[in-house]
């Protein structure tokens, strides 16, 4: 039986929980012959690997580092894609085209959604890196007011302010220093690395907000369980990534209605075996 082949490319990779949430649906849509693996591959790798898929191939994941160093290895991107200049899914069609789109951008409003958050009337993201620039895409759909961002150096501020211009946000900059100021926001999007947060959980109010902390491993992070305790509503990475995993899995399998809640069962029970 010839197999059709999916996988997630990044360096490091090892941690990717894509392989556990692409195999769960494939078994519960009855594709037994897909197969998603991991590559740990950087960017000088790159290249090489694409040039080197067949036909056999249905499509890719791409993490860190190389979401923007796909980009001009590709035959197209989708609008969602140029807004950020990031491509996190690649499919590859039966014409032999290669078309590059975001997920994670539809991924943080489908999780949203999800919580009944359809529309707030400012946020705050704490952060500037990649994921703050599909943040801000993601509120420039469901904000109708101001987000602050909170980053660390004056390069990150001016980099946030000219996403803001270039998606339609109404961009105000803070530095780090103030970010517990953010947490009062209706909604806050934290987008740091682990441990980054921590200090901030002391400061958050009572009857906070809706958290959406783009971590899932640790889970939770200290802001993410203090956020519980003063009665505000979480948000985790695992949301994020089971919602964009549902977009991409329907795009490479060109089948409608991927299994969501099986996928983040999945997830669940890989983080949970990892502990």
């Amino acid at each position: 039986m010839s197999r059709t082949r999916a996988a997630v490319l990044g360096s490091p990779i090892e941690h990717s929980l894509s392989p556990v949430l692409h195999r769960a649906a494939y078994r519960e849509l009855g594709l037994d012959d897909w197969s998603y693996d991991r590559f740990e591959i950087d960017e000088a790798a790159l290249p090489g690997f694409v040039a080197g898929l067949g036909p056999e191939w249905a499509g890719l994941s791409l993490t860190m580092p190389l979401k923007r160093a796909i980009i001009p290895l590709l035959d197209g991107i989708s609008d969602t894609a140029a807004s950020v200049e990031a491509v996190n899914t690649v499919v590859l069609t039966a014409d032999g085209r290669r078309l590059g789109d975001n997920t994670d951008i539809p991924g943080i409003v489908a999780a949203l959604h999800e919580r009944g958050i359809e529309k707030v009337p400012s946020a705050a993201i704490l952060g500037a890196g990649a994921t703050a620039s599909s943040a801000l895409a993601a509120l420039s759909r469901i904000c109708t007011g101001e987000v602050t961002a909170y980053v660390r150096s004056r390069v990150r501020a001016d980099e946030m302010r000219q996403w803001g211009e270039r998606l339609g946000v109404a961009v105000r900059t803070a530095d780090w220093s103030e970010a517990a100021g953010a947490l009062a926001a209706p909604l806050v999007i934290a987008t740091t690395p682990a441990g980054t947060t921590d200090a901030l959980a002391a400061s958050v109010p009572e009857g906070a907000g809706t958290l959406f902390d783009v971590l899932y491993d640790p889970w939770p992070t200290a802001l993410a369980a203090s956020w519980s305790r003063q009665g505000g509503t979480v948000i985790g990475g695992l949301d994020l990534l089971v919602h964009q995993a549902v977009l991409q899995v329907e795009q490479m399998t060109g089948r409608p209605n991927a299994p969501l809640a099986v996928m983040r069962q999945a997830g669940l029970a890989a983080l949970s075996s990892a502990h």
